[in-house]
């Protein structure tokens, strides 16, 4: 009667096999998107293994790769480990995983998850996977490698997302004549196009700083029948709003606001607000203001957050505060982000006792430390001339063990370079160049390490002098 039952589950289970997701290998059956071993005993019910079940407390694929943030953290012989414990291998769910990876921009470690796919054997890729591989590529090692996979895929594959997806590539890396031609071959193929991919050029016209010929392509895009959408029309507005062109601003949301099937969402309000603001017309850009806050999502805190800096920028205090307080109350918890984007607001109001008031509510939150929330005010006390308040929040971090950066350091030292402290300054570039050694990326001032040489070559030691020569050495060969 097992026998019976197995035969039949087998059966079972072959039939539900998606057709996009065939399994090449014939030691694993699909059952919604599941791979399971057909290695299975007929004593899987055994006690001791249900025991041992419960005690994994329900780990999941997910769970062990999501928190290895460490991009030098290789994925596949995690996933490989996951497959020789005998744990399931869930189709959908390594698809989240290169999803929630690619969001993360851990592209590297999605890339991972994508080939060791595609190598194990257990799959044939649809178009689908193949573009969001090839996108991954693409990030990670350019555009080159990406043409390589393209063109090592069979004809059935070179569809119009296989096809989006290496344009997707060009336009990232501004490869100009690659993209038309590219875009072109696509048109000539019969490619229904939508309107990412007269999207991608017109930010491939954004990125080179060719924003008159974004309009063009808006109305190319119309006259070969593609409709636009919130994003054709706000990159075009963009192009108007970098020229000073309001009246072209004006055009395209009006045109925008005639079209039944285009919602005007908060973000091309944002946009346009921004515009206004630049141009000087704060009443426009206060109404715009208004009205993006009316078709914001009460979800949306990304929304909320920049609504909250495009009025910190107006100058309006009472409104950068009303929707923080509107965030805090809306949200279960605000995160560290918010509270970054939050104080660089209240310091560009000036508001530094308010700043320091937000900190303390930070720190009494259950937030993970962030040195970006404390340094943001560090930031507001030097542009401030207020250079000793900033070491002593610096210090006050340093002794309490919190990380620091060298270039807050760095920004101080040049601080009180400039109100001739140069004692001062010599020490405070002592420890910018200590952090150094664990931040590579920093490069402090030539001009600050050249003046302060010149005091340490009078009053410090030789090994400052060496150390301080050294630096500048490297700043320049890295120039």
């Amino acid at each position: 009667m097992l026998q019976f039952l197995s035969h039949r589950r087998r059966y079972l289970f072959r039939a539900l096999i998606p057709i996009n997701s065939q399994i090449k290998n014939p030691n694993f059956y699909c059952t919604n998107q599941t791979l399971i071993s057909s290695n299975i005993s007929t004593n899987d019910t055994d006690n001791y293994q249900i025991k041992k079940n419960k005690k994994k407390e329900r780990e999941t694929l997910y769970s062990k790769i999501s928190p290895l943030g460490n991009p030098k953290i290789k994925i596949a012989p995690v996933l490989d480990e996951w497959v020789q414990t005998g744990n399931k291998v869930r189709f959908a769910e390594l698809l989240r995983i290169i999803h929630d990876l690619r969001k993360r921009s851990r592209f590297s470690q999605a890339l991972q998850v994508s080939e060791w796919m595609k190598r194990s054997g257990m799959f044939t890729y649809s178009t689908t996977e193949h573009a969001v591989q090839l996108d991954l590529i693409g990030r990670v090692h350019g555009y080159i490698s990406a043409e390589s996979y393209f063109n090592d895929l069979n004809e059935l594959d070179k569809t119009e997302k296989t096809y989006g997806a290496l344009l997707h590539c060009y336009v990232r890396q501004r490869q100009i004549d690659k993209s038309l031609t590219h875009l072109q071959i696509m048109k000539e193929k019969g490619f229904n196009l939508s309107s990412v991919a007269y999207n991608d050029i017109m930010v491939l016209f954004t990125k080179i700083g060719q924003h008159d010929n974004v309009p063009d392509v808006l109305i190319q895009m119309k006259e070969n029948g593609v409709s636009p959408d919130n994003l054709s029309y706000r990159l075009c507005i963009n192009s108007y709003g970098v020229r000073s062109d309001i009246g072209g601003i004006e055009k395209i949301l009006h045109e925008m606001q005639c079209r039944l099937d285009i919602n005007v969402d908060w973000n091309t309000y944002a946009v346009i607000a921004n515009y206004y603001t630049k141009a000087g017309m704060k009443d426009e850009a206060n109404n715009f203001l208004e009205r993006a806050e009316m078709t914001l999502d009460n979800k949306d805190t990304v929304g909320h957050n920049h609504l909250i800096s495009l009025h910190a920028n107006l100058g309006n205090k009472d409104q950068v505060f009303r929707l923080w307080d509107l965030e805090k109350r809306k949200f279960k918890k605000c995160i560290n982000k918010d509270y970054i984007n939050m104080l660089k607001s209240v310091v560009r109001l000036d508001e530094l006792e308010a700043a320091e008031a937000l900190l303390k509510e930070w720190e009494s939150s259950d937030n993970c430390y962030d040195f970006r929330v404390p340094n943001t005010i560090v930031g507001g006390y030097i542009t401030k001339g207020l250079y000793e308040k900033a070491e002593g929040m610096l210090r006050d971090l340093m002794d309490k063990g919190k990380a620091n950066t060298p270039e807050s350091w760095g920004r101080l030292s040049a601080g009180y370079l400039h109100k001739d402290e140069m004692d001062k300054a010599v020490e405070c570039m002592k420890v910018a160049l200590r952090f150094r050694e664990h931040c590579k990326g920093w490069k402090p001032d030539p001009f600050v390490l050249t003046s302060l040489l010149n005091v340490i070559r009078e009053k410090g030691s030789m090994e400052d002098v060496d150390v301080f020569t050294e630096c500048i050495t490297n700043v320049i060969r890295d120039t």
